[in-house]
């Protein structure tokens, strides 16, 4: 019984996170279409609370329920290849998660040098770990 909490709280929290994962990209592309400084400024309050108030605390409930789950069965899922896969888009997707704090300074603080175009692309990122992640989770290929 414990597992299938963990699990459908991880699955909470992993939705959670990708909504932010997705949204917060998109936000940085109208921030670098912004014309005038009260819409710069509106964006860093929105990207702000974004980050801090959802795409935080849900990659840490996604990676502490994460790890529940791992250590509750470590035995079986160090041998699946298909588990180490899904490792390490989840670690690049921390990565991601991270980076995205980085455009987040640089924009808040006006230092900024990528356009709108590099984020749209940015954007999409998210979407091929997702897939991956899925195909990995439920068709367990190897």
């Amino acid at each position: 019984m414990t597992l299938l909490w963990l699990k459908a709280l991880h699955l909470i929290a992993v939705v959670c996170w990708f909504a932010g994962l997705f949204y917060l990209p998109r936000l940085f592309v109208y921030h670098a279409q912004a014309g005038d400084v009260d819409g710069r400024e509106r964006f860093k309050i929105m990207e702000r609370k974004l980050y801090r108030g959802i795409m935080w605390p849900s990659m840490l409930a996604t990676v502490v329920l994460g790890g529940g789950m791992l250590a509750t069965n470590w035995d079986i899922y160090r041998t699946q290849g298909w588990m180490h896969a899904k490792l390490t888009l989840a670690v690049l997707l921390i990565i991601y998660h991270f980076l995205c704090g980085h455009h987040l300074r640089a924009l808040r603080d006006d230092r900024s040098t990528k356009s709108h175009v590099y984020f749209r692309v940015f954007n999409e990122l998210p979407v091929l770990a997702l897939v991956g992640i899925v195909i990995l989770v439920i068709v367990r290929p190897f």
